[in-house]
């Protein structure tokens, strides 16, 4: 007889996910594929979960436990995110309540208007929780994008001589850092019936606010220039600067054009390197 979770899990994560549900049976596999983590929807006797894990050196299921744990009960409470029910940080696993709905991205409601609005403010909900001082945190992540442009990648010479430039005659300052989700985008949003639900905080961290506009303003704003008014003012305001903000978007550009192509997405390859030339002609 074969194991409840068709082999996606390591044994340890199988039993102890078994112990944990009563009598488990696999779904679907919901799980992207480009690292290892295992994204699965699970029934047991009495509701439907989804099951994430991953191996001992991903460090995304750690962060989600600890947004779960500690931010996201605003969201959980209104429904719009799902429940921590289980965790266990040794073996990298977790379970979550189910949320119904359909993933947003590639459907009509990307480009709406509608659930760009409730995206700002399930957003600040998050981010509205906490703040505080990094007097270390571009420091930080300034530091690791000259160390993204040191790896493999096929960003053109020229090209990452303008981007090592103008990071390393940056002069970091102090800043505000809040509870951010890390991938706010489509990709990370469901909906049920017109409701915007988010998912995925395996990315969570603490950043500045203006960081989980990255990937929209790149990406969906580009496509409807409505869009960005209407998230930002369900969202209250707008966290950017744009001294800072430039910097965030060539750091964002940097760390996707090398992250794709060492796990060979081509498509997001190619979106990084767009993003550099847009980022770099900012400056």
């Amino acid at each position: 007889m074969g194991r409840w979770d068709g082999g996606q899990l390591s044994e340890q994560q199988a039993e102890l996910a078994r112990t944990w549900l009563g009598t488990p049976s696999l779904i679907a596999d919901l799980s992207w594929g480009q690292v290892d983590t295992k994204v699965l929807h699970v029934s047991t006797r009495d509701r439907t979960v989804i099951v994430k894990a991953a191996g001992p050196d991903n460090h995304h299921i750690g962060r989600e436990i600890t947004a779960h744990e500690s931010y996201t009960s605003p969201l959980v409470a209104s429904g719009r995110a799902g429940g921590l029910l289980r965790s266990s940080r040794q073996l990298n696993l977790l379970v979550l309540d189910y949320l119904d709905g359909d993933l947003v991205e590639g459907t009509g409601e990307e480009l709406a208007e509608s659930a760009h609005a409730q995206a700002g403010e399930l957003l600040k909900l998050l981010h509205g929780q906490e703040s505080r001082i990094d007097d270390q945190y571009e420091f930080r992540v300034t530091a690791k994008s000259l160390a993204w442009l040191d790896r493999k990648h096929r960003i053109d010479p020229e090209v990452e001589r303008e981007a090592r430039q103008r990071l390393t005659e940056y002069r970091p300052l102090p800043i505000v850092v809040v509870p951010t989700h890390g991938d706010w985008q489509p990709r990370n949003w469901i909906s049920e019936n017109g409701e915007l639900r988010a998912i995925d905080f395996g990315r969570f961290d603490f950043r500045p606010a203006a960081t989980d506009l990255c990937r929209l303003a790149v990406q969906q704003w580009r496509k409807n220039a409505t869009l960005e008014a209407t998230f930002l003012a369900g969202y209250g305001g707008d966290p950017r600067s744009e001294v800072v903000w430039r910097m965030d978007l060539l750091r964002e550009a940097i760390g996707t054009a090398v992250w794709a192509h060492l796990v060979g997405d081509e498509m997001f390859e190619a979106q990084g390197h767009q993003m550099l030339g847009q980022s770099l002609q900012r400056f």
